[in-house]
Formats: structure tokens, C-alpha cells, sequence
């Protein structure tokens, strides 16, 4: 695997093999990673017995559209949020055929944080068709869009395991 840090590259390696072996399937609904989740995954030789597609939902009208999240949950709560990230991974799997769903979205930065939602907020989701959720709020900090991005990736890739262990 090219230009992926070497934690990244072993996780997604390791998740494609476990998962081939116990036929799962998983989708990704991604905000501020823009498609690097399903990226690492399918980057990996075989990928396609595992990933079944990616929703890239960078605008609230996106996750609207494709994803079904209720724009009362979008103003009650924002984008960046526990409830948001939840109601993607849950739309991710409604409009799927996966066993797994991880969803996230955050603030990457450089700008767009706030003193409430600082730059390095990401709210992530994992769930599984069996009923197994789980959600992280992770707060990176002002550590570098890519740092941000890239770190997201080895969080939800990391959920992704642990909702497939659980399940």
C-alpha cells in the first residue's frame, strides 16, 4: 500500500482478511474524510469481497439525500455531532447491502472550528445489521488537516474491528 502510514496499511490489511473469511461486507458514510476510509480499504488486494460502497456526504444536503438523515437532527444538533454521526452510520446501512457501517464527521481545519467544536472534533459511528452501535467522540486537536484526516481513518477502522469482534 503506497502513501499510507504503516498503522493504517496493517489495520486495513488485517480487517480485509478477517472480514473476507467471515464474509462481512461494510459501507462507509464519510464527512470530513472525504472517501479516504473507503480509500484504505480498498486499496487492499481483494477488497472487493469486503467493500460494498462509500457514501461521501461532505455537505449537510448529502447526508439528507443519500443517507436519510433528518435535517431536524442537522439543526438541532450540527453536523459535527454525536447525533449526526449516528443517524449516518444508521443510514449508511439502510442504503447498503453491508453488515458493517462506520460513519464520521468532523473538523478537519484548518478554520471552521469553534470554542464549542474545535478544530480536531470528529464524531464517529460504527454499527453492524445485527443491532451492535457504537459511537467516539474524538477531539485530535489543531493537529494538521491531513494529521486530523489520517487519524480518523485509523479511528474508524479501528471501530469497524471492534463492531465486527462484538457482533
Amino acid at each position: 500500500m503506497s502513501g499510507w502510514p504503516k498503522d493504517i496499511e496493517t489495520l486495513a490489511s488485517a480487517l480485509i482478511a478477517d472480514f473476507t473469511a467471515a464474509r462481512l461486507t461494510v459501507a462507509t458514510a464519510e464527512s470530513c474524510t472525504g472517501g479516504l476510509i473507503a480509500g484504505a480499504l480498498t486499496e487492499i488486494a481483494g477488497s472487493s469481497a469486503v467493500v460494498d460502497r462509500g457514501f461521501v456526504t461532505y455537505s449537510n444536503r448529502a447526508k439528507v439525500e443519500m443517507l436519510g438523515v433528518d435535517p431536524s437532527t442537522l439543526d438541532a444538533f450540527g453536523a459535527v455531532s454525536r447525533q449526526t454521526a449516528l443517524a449516518m452510520v444508521r443510514g449508511a446501512l439502510a442504503n447498503a447491502q453491508a453488515d458493517l457501517a462506520v460513519a464520521v464527521t468532523g473538523i478537519a481545519g484548518p478554520g471552521g472550528g469553534s470554542p464549542d467544536k474545535p478544530v480536531g472534533l470528529v464524531h464517529l459511528a460504527a454499527a453492524s445489521r445485527s443491532g451492535r452501535i457504537e459511537h467516539r467522540e474524538m477531539r485530535y486537536g489543531d493537529i494538521g488537516r491531513d494529521a486530523v484526516r489520517l487519524a480518523t481513518v485509523q479511528t474508524a477502522l479501528e471501530m469497524l474491528r471492534d463492531v465486527a469482534e462484538a457482533s
